[in-house]
């Protein structure tokens, strides 16, 4: 008892103290969310590849203080790393990191400075999304975790953080750098994987609010109500509301973002915990232009604003995508490229202890979203068709001609599903016995619609007046209906050995994945398609304890990705000679990837480190490509096997805890990515392969370094945080790249002390890109060859040009925060 309460006290007053994690594990618990519990779970906690640790699976208690919203002062690089034991890499960011960015960061945002994790943005609130590659794989082929359940689109695998969830309800973000669990609920995961909990409600009465102000006229207000407990009972909740706009920073258009969430805990007896978790989310937003590296290299982040003060056009002819952007009556008019959308999820993941040796471990959830990607086109009215049926009707009273119509990209998506494992312990032996089903539903439309006088669509959702064919049904560019049905079956077993020094993990999980869809497009190849996928994903590893501070570990796991749904459809324009301009292709191989990790972790009283070396082999790389008719020149898009690709590299991360109050943490990452086949491509009518064998992968930049430097008082605090990510090819043939690029944040802040109902109120400043660098930061459209050059066969292939986002310029971001 004299040791806890020494060590209780040193951690409280001394200016080197001991991390959450260290702290937690002195007093037998886990600080994930600086709350308390009233019952510890009887769990067993042993680390392994078995499945993910969640909200279910440890419980929570922290004795120590906090200093609102979570933030301990004690977390490893001032919450930017967490101690380790899994035998694989896993990086982590907790609250004492969180807390302190710009609240409306999304969650790619606050990973951005752990290894490998290249992560792009296009507005300082994170409201239109972001992209992300980690060892050269994208957001696509990687897994997205919410409460336990799945965030990546069931068709083509997207994720969109921007709809995710508040920053002020998120307790940690746990990147996998390498693979995923053995009881992940992905189908996509050919690359790692990333795991997002919310905070637990609070035991009291109480709750948060913050407001916020900054650049581009951005505003933001969020507001936690928490129950504490109900009545005599363990049961708790907190319910929260978030509401931001910010114009855009680069021309025309603004977001406008609504979001709940509610979070309900029971928890009671050794280890028995019921949650349920909801998210609900509203957002409009006008897209972003992409830009080619000629246009950029011209403009930058300019216009040569062609709108005068009526707001109609000029006379002079809009030559970039930069002034059509802002004129009526083009297609690229932003008012004609809006993206609404609203989003419900909804977890429940639970806890059962069935006896001292078995667990019962439940994971139900339900996925809404229905929204639409905008777009536009000139169509002739005479000379259009699909298939044999040309368009019979007349819009906007015109019946001939070539007038500009809205085609929005509609989705909607129906998914409920559940993961249950159950777990026996048994002395050194724990057995994992799980099944993971899903069954979803997603209809996916583009009608053509009229645009109105004023340049903007009638309808956003594509209703109102239609283009209509001859046969009576409503012209589209897509029209199907897939319905994916998922079974995995999954067992895992870990013996630990040698006083828990040494572990030993093996596991095997079986993927059936059927996918039946409809096309509703007249004279299509296929209008039914039936594609049935079954995959055995085994997966080993090796951990162990050299002492106290030192271990290693070892692992190999066999990971995939299914061909996406629109693989599956003919879609687009039509042609009377090639037929539709993207074509179906159903018997796609899902792309598997095997990768390799040896690692080492030094785990100190004040230093901590990691140091991971991994390989990845992957074959059936799934890729897109365009195919031309050797006699008619007409060309189409298809889906296709992209062959295989190889890469080497080493992830490291070192973090202190608090000297002096400062923190700092590095992050660094080498990467070899190889392409290991030749690609098709084309030019006019001639098809060839080029060379693009052993070059370097796209979007795969051989160096990444982040640094971050963290300083708590308990009143003043602030941070730095830098990035610096290589230049990344943006083409197979590795003729055009973006260049490297470093980018600086800044947050400063203090917390005053208790005043009325006021808990821990603080003001802060967050100032991104504080040196205001211009660059490209990601790779919109991958192409084979960005100059003409001879293939293989010795035919000359055409240039295509490859699309970038640019990277968000210097903003700043003023918060009023305060618990009560």
């Amino acid at each position: 008892m004299t040791n806890y309460i020494r060590s209780t006290m040193f951690a409280l007053v001394s200016s080197t103290v001991l991390s959450s994690g260290a702290l937690a594990q002195e007093m037998g618990t886990s600080s994930a969310t600086g709350q308390a519990n009233p019952a510890k779970a009887k769990v067993e906690a042993r680390p392994s590849m078995l499945g993910a640790t969640s909200p279910t699976d440890e419980q929570v208690e922290v004795t120590a203080h906090t200093y609102g919203d979570g933030v301990t002062r004690r977390a490893l690089g001032g919450g930017l790393m967490v101690n380790q034991d899994a035998p694989k890499s896993i990086s982590e960011v907790t609250r004492d990191f969180i807390a302190k960015q710009n609240p409306g960061q999304n969650p790619m945002q606050l990973i951005a400075l752990l290894p490998g994790a290249n992560v792009s943005d296009t507005d300082p609130l994170g409201m239109t999304g972001g992209h992300i590659s980690v060892r050269g794989l994208t957001e696509s082929q990687m897994g997205f975790t919410l409460e336990g359940f799945p965030i990546n689109d069931i068709g083509n695998f997207a994720v969109y953080p921007q709809e995710i969830v508040d920053s002020e309800n998120l307790q940690s973000i746990r990147l996998a750098q390498g693979s995923a669990d053995l009881d992940s609920p992905h189908i996509s995961a050919s690359g790692g994987v990333v795991d997002m909990y919310m905070i637990d409600p609070k035991k009291q009465m109480g709750g948060k609010i913050d407001m916020s102000y900054g650049s581009f006229n951005a505003t933001r207000g969020f507001a936690r109500f928490d129950t504490g407990y109900i009545g005599h009972t363990n049961l708790r909740a907190y319910f929260s509301y978030s509401q931001g706009r910010q114009d855009h920073w680069r021309g025309p258009g603004y977001e406008n973002k609504k979001h709940g969430e509610m979070k309900i805990v029971n928890d009671w007896g050794q280890g028995n915990r019921i949650s349920l978790a909801v998210v609900g989310n509203s957002l409009q937003n006008d897209a972003y232009p992409s830009v080619t590296k000629a246009s950029w290299n011209q403009w930058g982040y300019g216009f040569d604003n062609p709108v005068g003060s009526s707001g109609l056009a000029k006379t002079d002819a809009p030559n970039t995508v930069y002034e059509r952007h802002f004129v009526r009556g083009d297609n690229n008019y932003y008012k004609l490229h809006p993206n609404p959308f609203t989003n419900i999820y909804a977890s429940m993941p639970s806890t059962f202890t069935l006896t001292d040796h078995l667990t019962l471990t439940e994971t139900p959830y339900f996925w809404y979203g229905y929204g639409n990607g905008g777009g536009a086109y000139a169509t002739s009215l005479t000379g259009y068709q699909y298939g044999a049926h040309k368009i019979g009707g007349t819009i906007g009273g015109l019946s001939s001609g070539s007038p500009l119509l809205y085609n929005p990209s509609l989705t909607e998506t129906y998914r409920p599903g559940a993961t249950t494992k159950l777990t026996w312990s048994y002395g050194p032996n724990r057995l994992m016995i799980g099944y993971w089903f899903e069954y979803s539903k997603q209809r996916q439309t583009g009608p053509y619609a009229q645009v109105g006088p004023d340049g903007t669509p009638l309808d956003v959702w594509g209703g109102g007046p239609n283009l209509v064919l001859n046969n009576g049904v409503t012209a589209q560019y897509r029209n199907t209906t897939t319905q994916t049905e998922v079974h995995t079956p999954f067992i895992g077993d870990s013996l630990s050995l040698l006083h828990d020094r040494l572990t030993i993990d093996a596991g095997l999980k079986y993927s059936i994945v059927t996918r039946r869809g409809t096309n509703y497009l007249p004279d299509v190849s296929q209008k039914y398609v039936n594609t049935d996928y079954a995959k055995a994903l085994p997966t080993a590893a090796v951990r162990y304890k050299i002492n106290n501070e030192n271990q290693v570990f070892v692992s190999v796991a066999t990971n995939y990705r299914m061909p996406t749904n629109y693989a599956l459809y003919d879609s687009g324009a039509y042609n009377v000679v090639t037929g539709y301009s993207t074509k179906a292709s159903p018997n796609q191989q899902p792309e598997v990837s095997i990768s390799e990790e040896a690692g080492w972790r030094y785990q100190g009283s004040l230093i901590s480190s990691s140091l991971t070396y991994f390989h990845y082999n992957f074959t059936d790389r799934l890729f897109t490509q365009t195919l031309v008719d050797p006699i008619s020149g007409a060309y189409w898009t298809s889906n296709a096997n992209g062959g295989g690709e190889h890469s080497d590299g080493f992830d490291f991360e070192i973090g202190t805890r608090p000297f002096h109050n400062i923190r700092p943490y590095v992050s660094a990452e080498y990467l070899h990515a190889v392409t290991d086949s030749n690609l098709q491509s084309s030019s006019g009518k001639i098809v060839d392969y080029l060379p693009t064998k052993g070059k370097i992968a796209p979007q795969a930049p051989p160096w990444q370094v982040g640094f971050g430097l963290d300083y708590d008082d308990g009143h003043r605090f602030g941070s730095f945080n830098l990035k610096y990510v290589a230049k990344q090819y943006s083409t197979f043939m590795n003729d055009q790249k973006i260049p490297g690029y470093t980018r600086m944040n800044i947050a400063v802040g203090y917390r005053f002390s208790d005043f009325g109902l006021m808990k821990s109120p603080s003001i802060r400043l967050n100032l991104q890109n504080i040196t205001d660098s211009k660059n490209l930061t990601w790779i919109n459209s991958v192409q084979t060859n960005a100059t003409a050059m001879k293939g293989i066969n010795g035919n000359l292939i055409s240039a295509k040009a490859p699309t970038y986002s640019i990277g968000i310029p210097f903003s700043a971001l003023a918060t009023f925060s305060s618990d009560f």
